[in-house]
């Protein structure tokens, strides 16, 4: 994005240096694991498109990676970090066309996509302009299949785009304003998938299929409708239909009920590197279900090629033990959130006490200067971490060292000063304030529970504001219990990690800085009013808070790269001088156990859900074993 009025063409000669296709064709080399295929395939040069995506790497095809993940149902998270898109961020965090040849935005309101030629699904159907009419028009359009209708994030002041096919390789979508975050969001973590496999889906769907036997068909899966019928088969984010064709560089073969899920790779996936090898190198990957308390254990006996997930910066002493033994190595990169344990003061608390106490600037200060930061860092990470606020690490261009330092430091003096001047003066036989009613200012800090770190963290954060005349009480509970406890305005303090979010570039969208979702502990009415256009919750009422949401709407109304970067600053400044969310250290490390001989990750980088989507920036599809042959699952 360059100024407020640009056009930005993104190509993919500018992501890999494209060969050209007679090049490709005589260079191509087969896949050892489609040789012996017992289906015969076309050649390798006729499965991949004609401009497929070339990457400058050079590794050796073949071999399965084992992984472990707890319960069947996160198999859904390959679809993160194996990190497909139509656009997707690089190394440097710039977008650029993955599954797309290329793209054009036209200040943010027009946006062309052109598909890459001979592009096909994993079942050898062409990937065209049809998959994203059939999206638009028969799935996000459809109230059976989409009640709510389009996705949020297509809708600008509650309008959605006009939706264009150009041609079999083309399509367009025009909004009358701009949508900044259009792009950004195909680039996620999770993908929205504006696109489905309509050659496949279209069996599914009483427009296309006849609605009585869809109706049986559904009847005897007992499901409802045709509908739900259709949702079950298109299932792209859950993995749960081994018959759905993918674009990703693995698909699934067998479903649950298993304790062992595999992945093949995709016969016509869209990238190769510049020897000609087809992408990805690896030939399976193997997900063994097993439970979370043993990753470690697992992972230090050489049961993994490759594990990440589920691992935390406590077991890195276990995971190093086992290395020389077990070949393996476990690398350590820092985890790039805002903070590891966050306090949220929920400022629409229905406890008319507590409402006024947190949504007191005063108040939410003296908490912050009343944590003893250094002991915490000691304590939960080693004294590796960085102590202050929740916010932004160094790492993002819209870092300044005062974000984390403003109002973080540890001072109880301050900290007992701003209580006493709030007017919080009475005290029990034991040296606890009251509150103005006359009740001890107890305050009941909720959590998930999911955390050691953060229980723990609790722990020590009780004694510092015992010291200022606060009692804190631990309450972990189930995560939805929580939510809904929230979300009622039945919480006063919840506890839990920090932004996800914590290297963003001016490009990204700061929904989470904002008073939009609600499902933020610290404004959980806010947001649902702004979610349910104003159908449930309470409307902003604090005008710190007013400003927040002012900022947001300039974002999402320009698109000036100049304007989005100080809208970023503003808000940043915003939330540390506000400590609407008082944050604690940050820069845990995390553990990524690789076994020797696989080779393609970085030595270090920064892990984070949103915007690496935990690996996935970093291409799975690019690790290879250094000596593939003979390299098989040993279980």
């Amino acid at each position: 994005m360059l100024n407020s009025m640009r056009t930005k063409s993104l190509v993919i000669a500018t992501l890999a240096g494209l060969l050209p296709l007679p090049l490709c064709a005589q260079t191509m080399q087969e896949t050892p694991f489609f040789e012996k295929a017992e289906k015969k395939l076309p050649p390798v040069a006729e499965r991949i498109p004609s401009t497929p995506l070339v990457v400058n790497t050079a590794g050796h095809p073949g071999g399965n990676i084992i992984t472990l993940i707890p319960r069947a149902r996160d198999i859904r998270y390959i679809s993160t970090y194996a990190y497909t898109r139509l656009v997707g961020y690089d190394r440097q965090l710039q977008l650029q066309p993955d599954l797309l040849e290329s793209f054009d935005s036209q200040d943010d309101q027009v946006f062309t996509f052109t598909l890459r030629a001979g592009h096909r699904w994993s079942d050898g159907s062409p990937f065209t302009a049809e998959d994203f009419r059939y999206y638009w028009e028969d799935v996000a359009n459809n109230k059976d299949l989409s009640p709510a209708g389009p996705p949020e994030f297509m809708l600008v002041d509650g309008k959605p785009p006009r939706f264009e096919v150009v041609d079999e390789r083309t399509i367009r979508y025009t909004w009358d304003k701009p949508n900044p975050r259009f792009l950004p969001q195909l680039a996620g973590p999770l993908d929205p998938a504006i696109y489905r496999a309509s050659k496949y889906l279209k069996q599914f769907h009483a427009k296309y299929a006849d609605k009585a036997g869809l109706e049986e068909q559904a009847k005897k899966q007992k499901l409802k409708s045709w509908a739900a019928l259709h949702n079950r088969m298109d299932d792209m984010k859950e993995q749960t239909n081994p018959d759905l064709p993918t674009l990703m560089p693995w698909r699934v073969t067998n479903a649950a009920p298993a304790n062992r899920f595999v992945f093949e790779r995709n016969p016509y996936y869209h990238r190769i590197d510049n020897q000609g090898h087809q992408l990805p190198y690896v030939d399976r990957i193997i997900m063994d279900v097993s439970a979370p308390g043993l990753f470690a254990a697992k992972a230090n006996a050489g049961e993994t090629d490759l594990l990440f997930r589920g691992l935390t910066m406590s077991d890195i002493p276990v995971l190093k033990e086992g290395e020389k033994i077990h070949g393996y190595k476990t690398l350590i990169w820092p985890y790039a959130r805002g903070t590891e344990l966050a306090l949220y003061p929920n400022l629409n608390a229905v406890d008319p006490v507590w409402r006024e106490l947190n949504r007191d600037i005063r108040f939410r200060r003296a908490l912050s200067l009343g944590i003893d930061r250094n002991t915490l860092n000691n304590a939960l990470l080693f004294g590796l971490g960085t102590e202050g606020n929740n916010t932004v690490v160094s790492e993002s261009p819209l870092f300044t060292p005062e974000l984390r330092t403003l109002n973080a430091t540890y001072d109880p003096g301050e900290a007992s000063r701003l209580l006493d001047e709030i007017g919080l003066t009475k005290r029990n036989g034991a040296g606890i304030r009251l509150l103005p009613d006359g009740r001890e200012l107890e305050i009941i800090v909720e959590t998930d529970g999911e955390s050691s770190l953060v229980v723990d963290g609790l722990t020590l954060i009780s004694e510092f504001w015992r010291e200022i005349g606060i009692r804190l009480f631990v309450k972990p509970q189930d995560r939805t219990v929580l939510r809904n406890r929230a979300f009622a305005g039945l919480t006063v303090i919840v506890a839990a990690p920090g932004f996800d979010n914590a290297i963003p570039t001016a490009i990204m969208p700061p929904t989470e800085f904002a008073p939009m979702r609600q499902d933020n502990y610290a404004w959980p009415k806010w947001g649902q009013y702004v979610e349910t256009k104003g159908m449930n919750g309470d409307p902003i009422d604090m005008p710190e808070a007013k400003r927040l949401a002012e900022l947001y709407s300039t974002w999402m109304s320009t698109s000036d790269e100049k304007v989005q970067e100080q809208v970023w600053r503003d808000m940043l400044r915003n939330h540390a001088e506000n400590q609407w969310i008082i944050g604690t250290v940050a820069g845990a490390l995390q553990p990524i156990v690789t076994r020797n001989g696989l080779q393609g990750l970085p030595e270090k980088a920064l892990y984070s859900w949103e915007p690496t989507a935990m690996l996935g920036i970093y291409r799975v599809d690019e690790i290879f074993w250094n000596k593939a042959v003979g390299k098989e699952a040993r279980r």
